[in-house]
């Protein structure tokens, strides 16, 4: 039996598998991007793939103290699109 691995939103702060949260990582350039891969180096952060969980991130800055640095509002947008694309 093959071992799910599990990771933590960091606004929900719910266990889940890592298959059903967005990535986003800070590259060691200083560079927010969104990875769709799970293979960026740099420093991760993982999302539930949910809108609350995003605006919430969004106003309580959750990642932006995740990753330790400024996220732009051009991450929140590209990851409300890729949210709504999937629901």
């Amino acid at each position: 039996m093959k071992k799910i691995p599990m990771r933590k939103c960091v606004v929900t702060q719910e266990q889940l598998p890592k298959k059903e949260l967005i990535r986003v990582v800070r590259t060691p350039e200083q560079q927010v991007v969104i990875d769709s891969t799970g293979r960026t180096n740099g420093r991760g952060a993982y999302l539930k793939k949910d809108l609350a969980a995003i605006e919430l991130a969004k106003k309580k800055k959750a990642l932006a103290r995740a990753l330790e640095c400024e996220i732009p509002d051009a991450i929140y947008e590209q990851l409300t699109a890729l949210v709504s694309n999937e629901q």
